[in-house]
């Protein structure tokens, strides 16, 4: 007697032939050169141009960072999650701890990419050391021995990257990460 194979196994090879297929098509060159590149170099951007995207950059990472901070480190300190005993901390420090890392991260990209504009650069040199400071807390986030001092410097640190990109002209908004943007 045959046996049938399941929908989701039917789907999930023909996903991964199309997948495959695309990915071989795309790599593929028509110009017969041997995939080697026939197409001009690529040209720099303008002053105004790179300064423009220095700032937007500089809004995106920053407002990942606030996002993760305020979402997964400050609401959840706020609302006891991390005190001992309280349901779900387990889970709370391991986000905070990885939210903590993200905020790190992007609080260190978006100081490079404030390098990028002279107004945002003189506005954020001041605080590198601070951002440096967060360097361990991710740790301590995730081991639960964070306390308020802690939680504080993150806000702390969070509140002046939003106020200099604000007296900068790159006005930061939360974004707030996923869960599984966390970790990975």
């Amino acid at each position: 007697m045959p046996r049938s194979v399941p929908l989701r196994r039917l789907l999930v090879a023909l996903l991964l032939s199309c997948s495959v297929l695309v990915s071989a098509t795309a790599c593929g060159s028509d110009d017969g050169s041997g995939g080697a590149s026939s197409s001009a170099s690529p040209t720099g951007t303008s002053s105004a141009e790179a300064q423009k995207f220095a700032k937007t950059r500089f809004v995106a990472n920053a407002g990942l960072a606030a996002g993760a901070t305020y979402q997964w480190i400050v609401k959840p300190y706020r609302a006891g999650k991390f005190k001992k005993g309280a349901d779900g901390r387990t889970f709370a420090l391991v986000k905070a701890g990885l939210a903590g890392g993200l905020a790190y991260n992007r609080l260190k990209a978006a100081t490079e990419n404030a390098k990028g504009d002279p107004l945002l650069s003189k506005a954020v040199a001041p605080l590198t050391a601070g951002i440096e400071s967060l360097r361990g807390l991710a740790t301590k986030l995730r081991k639960g021995e964070a306390g308020a001092g802690d939680v504080g410097a993150f806000e702390s640190v969070i509140n002046s990257i939003k106020d200099a990109g604000k007296s900068a002209g790159a006005e930061v908004k939360d974004k707030v990460p996923s869960a599984s943007e966390l970790g990975g």
